[in-house]
Parts: C-alpha cells; sequence; structure tokens
C-alpha cells in the first residue's frame, strides 16, 4: 500500500519533468449535469497527451537503469510516456504495442526516439513479448499500472488537484489497469469519493471487484488502445477494494457522445479512454446530488482528428 507521503515526495522529484495541468471549473447545465459545481482536471495537457508520463518519469528517476535501457508494454499513451522520458533521460527504449494502438500513439513513440514494436491483437500479447524481450536484454521493465513507481507517478494527479481545489466531494476518474486511480485514491485515502469509470466492453476493476480478486474480463470497445488490459492489477487491487465505493460502466456511444460534448462545449479534443469519465455524468450512468462538488479527470488526447460538428 503507498503512502500519501510517498506520492507526495514523488512529486517533489518529477516537477522538473512534467507539467501541472490545469484545471477548469464550468457551469454543470453545460453538460447538461445537475451538480453544485463541476470541475474538469485536463490531465490531456500533460507532456505527451496523457497522465502516463507521471509513472514514466517516476520509474526512470527513482530506479536504476541498466545499459540495455528501458522496455515496456503499452495500448499506446504508457509506451509514448516511457519514449519520451527514455529520451529526456537519455536512455534505450524499446515499446511493444498491440495491432489495435492508434496510429497517432504509434508516432509518437517513434518520434521520441523509442524501438517500436507490433506484438498481438490486445495489450496482453504485447505485455507476454515485452516480458521476454526484458528476461533476453536485461532492459529494466516499466509496467505501464502494476509497478510501485508507476502507482505513485500516478498519485500525483491527486496530490496536484486538491492543491489547486480542495473543494471536491467527488472525482470521476477512467480505468483500465488501475493504476491512475489506485494512485489517487491512495493520496484521498477515502476523503472524497473516487469512482472509477469503465467501458461495457471492459470492466477491468468492476469484475474484480466483483470477484474480490483481480481475474480476466473482457477486453474490448472503443477505448481498448487504453482501457483495456484485460486484468486489473495485483498491486492496484487492494488500494482499489479499501478506498473506491463505486464503479461505472459506459457505452462506447455514450464515450462517443462525451467527446463530442466536449468538443462543443469547451473546444477540448480528447480520446475515448480520456472521454471515458465525463461519460459517467453525460449518459446518467452517475448521477450526483444536486448539491454535489463534482470532478471530472480528462486523462488523454492521442486521437486521430475527428468531426464533431458533423
Amino acid at each position: 500500500m503507498i503512502t500519501a507521503e510517498q506520492i507526495r515526495s514523488t512529486q517533489g522529484l518529477i516537477a522538473p519533468y512534467v507539467r501541472r495541468t490545469p484545471v477548469i471549473e464550468i457551469d454543470a447545465a453545460d453538460f447538461g449535469v445537475q451538480a453544485a459545481s463541476l470541475l474538469l482536471k485536463l490531465e490531456l495537457f500533460q507532456h505527451t497527451g496523457s497522465f502516463k508520463a507521471r509513472g514514466a518519469f517516476t520509474n526512470l528517476i527513482t530506479r536504476k537503469v541498466p545499459a540495455a535501457g528501458v522496455v515496456a508494454a503499452s495500448g499506446g499513451n504508457h509506451g509514448a510516456a516511457v519514449a519520451y522520458a527514455a529520451m529526456k533521460r537519455k536512455v534505450p527504449a524499446k515499446i511493444f504495442v498491440p495491432s489495435v494502438a492508434s496510429p497517432t500513439k504509434i508516432k509518437n513513440i517513434t518520434d521520441y526516439g523509442a524501438e517500436l514494436v507490433i506484438a498481438g491483437e490486445r495489450y496482453a500479447d504485447a505485455l507476454a513479448a515485452s516480458e521476454a524481450w526484458a528476461a533476453e536484454s536485461g532492459a529494466l521493465p516499466v509496467h505501464a499500472f502494476d509497478q510501485a513507481e508507476t502507482l505513485l507517478g500516478q498519485g500525483t494527479v491527486g496530490l496536484e488537484l486538491e492543491q489547486q481545489s480542495s473543494a471536491i466531494d467527488t472525482l470521476l476518474v477512467a480505468v483500465g489497469g488501475g493504476g491512475l486511480i489506485a494512485g489517487i485514491a491512495a493520496w484521498y485515502r477515502g476523503r472524497i469519493n473516487v469512482v472509477g469509470v469503465e467501458p461495457e466492453k471492459a470492466p477491468t476493476l468492476t469484475r474484480a471487484l466483483e470477484a474480490g480478486r483481480p481475474v480476466d474480463a473482457e477486453a474490448g470497445g472503443i477505448a481498448a488502445d487504453s482501457l483495456a488490459p484485460r486484468r486489473v492489477g495485483e498491486l492496484v487491487f487492494p488500494i482499489a477494494q479499501r478506498f473506491l465505493k463505486q464503479t461505472v460502466l459506459v457505452s462506447d456511444e455514450a464515450i462517443l457522445a462525451a467527446q463530442s460534448a466536449l468538443w462543443k462545449t469547451l473546444r477540448v479534443v480528447a480520446e475515448p479512454g480520456g472521454a471515458a469519465a465525463l461519460a459517467a455524468l453525460t449518459s446518467r450512468q452517475y448521477r450526483p446530488r444536486a448539491d454535489e462538488r463534482v470532478a471530472v479527470l480528462i486523462c488523454g488526447g492521442n486521437t486521430i482528428a475527428v468531426d464533431f460538428d458533423r
């Protein structure tokens, strides 16, 4: 179980390398929501277009990197973050991605100078290939979500949000492998209601909480390149089990509608996984009280251009 003090220390270590991303307060009625207030934490403005840079830099700064460099498996965002951190830290990086990774994310990885390998159809395939390479080469594996350093880095999102706005009752967070929500939950430790939001076609945390342990779940849907690892992390699960009271499932159609609403209302372009948390509100799968102060984490923006005005 990572601690709030460790997260605070991590924030100091990675501060020179990551952005303090903005928080904006908007009229909840703009999204058809009844709530006392609505905040958006725009983590899609982070380096490499997602929160993943926080965990990547934490790994590369706090762990000894061998001459073989680092290796990671990713649906795209983590791979881009590790590639970027490796470029900044001047170490080699090899990134394994599944075939569902978007062209935008693949280009980001190669633009940062990492070696790219496409392995299998889903994240689990890429992970297996990356683990084989780590064993063969001696490269340092940087796990996308089930690594203490990754959790600590992602937990700085929660610390930063509280520094920016302490008046929050509920925070909605998209869930893939669970590193982000576990890090944030470890920071807040039940002081606010942290709600996990997952696609209906990739309910990894929901199925784990139902079973009382990490189990394999469906791994598909429109956000499969960021929110469909098949199984929630072993380090993630006890934190989620202790501090989370609720998860919400949203449809692909709801995610697309939330993407469109973000563009039409704020001119913000989020990827499907980045808009999933907002979809819980706009699809009424999460219904706040009239006096509730709600925050939503918009966690990623690596997507192709879409004509949301059609």
